[in-house]
């Protein structure tokens, strides 16, 4: 072991006049003055690619467990992975969360400037501050250098490591961590580089307990590797940039996947080392999906496209769609919540952090829509009309010209049964729209094969006299009630029942009821069996565009 003059001359020897003393960098932090209750979290996602809905939905509880405490939401740019890292993912990091509506409270500008007095907010740009800490733990002892050329579980750092243990009784000490200072001066004089390991001081017997926020108490073994602190580029892994970040950033609450559960002992040694208490950890479980074979698996970016954040964007999900989604799989009290305050905002909604989920949440496309459908359904018929028109300029261009060529008309077509004390729930993502209301767009309507289903008792022949009844006789209806009187005639003189009391009691008098006829009529006009309103749809559409479409299934 070397003493502590030695320790401070090889703290000077591998980081020679370096910018800041620790001393220096901690005036610059001033303690947080908050209440206790107010918390202090931050999202810090690295730039390796598109936003992954695992990740958003770690964000978007420590999101939510500041904006209930009314505390303080950060974000922080982890970029110290450059083999990883992908141009541009930092822009799409962003311009998801604007999409969303998440804002912060201290962040970077994309045109580099701190908004907050705790950055700077990306991590490349606190290199200084990591290895004047990485300095002090030389200094102290606590750390040393390591020339090994790979790193950690390579073939030469193993073989090294094989020849050690025979010395050390096994233990996985890094084999740098007594090499002489002669030698290591050696190492420097050739140009080689060196990485930062910390001097572990456990020997793989010892145990430690930490509290997590959702699992409560963990005991674990305590670290008993030499971790690497600072790669051989000066630049620090996760573990120890995280833990001088969110101690200087007076982070009190630090949200993150659970597979970090097995790391933590070792970053409870790292703040151990720096002297700096102890971190909170929120371990989240992982967003899974019900596999082919029925199993629960991590959702992945390689198999499911709904991992990236951009998805649900494409495929026209709305923005409160996926947030109140995401809140149900945080917190299963919010369904109930939403179903008693249908018309309340989802910021209304209240929890703390013994009601978020301890158990994996199932990511189900199929419940998403159902929510998106209730959120949709509360829309009014201009906001459904501008966001479908927003997604089709950039999905469906086509779609979105026929929209904008008569606004009025599309936002009438759209609060068919909307704006009503049950409001129809038809539409779960806006490319839902055109394919649910194609016919009542006759640009659309008259380019399809209209397969025509008509009800199964009906004959052909009866199908064509109702039809030619209905185009003979109709004309503009002034309201509901004496469009549906029309159709019973239509129905009376057709052999058909107006009467459904009558038809329930003797169905075979008739050849049907005046269900099948206004089916029939239905049918013709939208190619569904089921639609909103017919009679709107009726109305909308016009005599002679309703009389063109029956007159083409009569000549078909």
């Amino acid at each position: 072991m070397r003493t502590e003059s030695e320790n401070v001359r090889l703290a000077e020897m591998l980081f020679p006049g370096d910018r800041f003393s620790v001393a220096e960098i901690e005036k610059r932090y001033p303690k947080r003055n908050l209440d206790k209750k107010q918390v202090v979290s931050r999202f810090a996602p690295s730039p390796t690619g598109y936003m992954h809905v695992g990740n958003f939905f770690q964000m978007f509880i420590s999101y939510n467990l500041t904006r209930v405490t009314d505390g303080v939401f950060f974000l922080r740019i982890e970029d110290t992975d450059n083999k990883r890292e992908k141009a541009d993912a930092v822009r799409v990091i962003y311009e998801n969360l604007a999409r969303y509506g998440i804002s912060f409270d201290e962040y970077q500008t994309l045109d580099g400037e701190d908004i907050g007095m705790y950055g700077p907010y990306v991590q490349s740009k606190r290199v200084d501050i990591y290895k004047a800490y990485a300095k002090k733990l030389v200094a102290e002892g606590k750390a040393f250098p390591c020339f090994c050329k790979k790193t950690e579980g390579k073939a030469d750092v193993l073989k090294l490591r094989e020849e050690k243990f025979k010395i050390d009784d096994g233990k996985e000490y890094d084999p740098c961590r007594d090499m002489p200072l002669a030698e290591i001066e050696e190492h420097l004089a050739n140009g080689e580089k060196f990485a930062i390991r910390l001097r572990t001081q456990n020997d793989g017997t010892q145990r430690v307990k930490f509290y997590d926020l959702i699992k409560g108490e963990i005991e674990a073994n305590a670290n008993a590797k030499d971790i690497i602190l600072l790669k051989n580029d000066g630049i620090p892994p996760y573990a120890f940039a995280h833990a001088i970040d969110d101690t200087l950033m007076g982070t009190t609450i630090v949200v993150r996947g659970e597979e970090y559960i097995s790391s933590t002992p070792a970053h409870i040694e790292i703040f151990d080392a720096l002297g700096f208490p102890h971190i909170t950890y929120c371990h989240n479980p992982l967003i899974c999906k019900i596999g082919d074979e029925g199993n629960r698996r991590k959702i992945s970016k390689r198999y499911d496209p709904e991992a990236d954040m951009r998805y649900y964007a494409d495929h026209g999900y709305p923005v409160n769609s996926l947030l109140e989604y995401l809140l149900n799989l945080l917190n299963s009290k919010f369904e109930g919540w939403r179903n008693q305050n249908p018309m309340l905002d989802w910021k209304e909604f209240k929890f703390g952090i013994k009601d978020i989920t301890a158990v994996a949440p199932i990511l189900d496309l199929v419940k998403l829509t159902d929510v998106s459908k209730n959120v949709i359904s509360r829309m009014t018929a201009e906001k459904v009309y501008n966001e479908t028109l927003d997604w089709a300029r950039e999905h469906d261009v086509e779609f979105a010209n026929i929209l904008d060529n008569d606004p009025e008309y599309s936002k009438a077509v759209l609060n068919i049964d909307r704006e009503k004390p049950r409001p129809r729930k038809d539409i779960g993502k806006w490319e839902d729209v055109k394919e649910l209301y194609f016919y009542m767009f006759n640009e659309l309507f008259w380019h399809r094969v209209r397969d025509l289903e008509f009800p199964e008792n009906i004959s052909r022949e009866d199908v064509h006299a109702v039809v030619l009844d209905y185009a003979t006789n109709m004309h503009k209806f002034a309201s509901n009630e004496e469009w549906f009187a029309f159709l019973k005639t239509v129905a009376d003189r057709c052999g058909f029942a107006s009467d459904m009391k009558a038809y329930k009691a003797n169905p075979s008098d008739y050849k049907g009821s005046i269900a099948d006829v206004s089916a029939i009529i239905r049918v013709c006009i939208t190619t569904r069996k089921n639609s909103p309103d017919l009679f709107e749809i009726i109305s909308l559409l016009g005599e002679d565009e309703v009389k063109k479409r029956l007159i083409d299934v009569i000549k078909g």
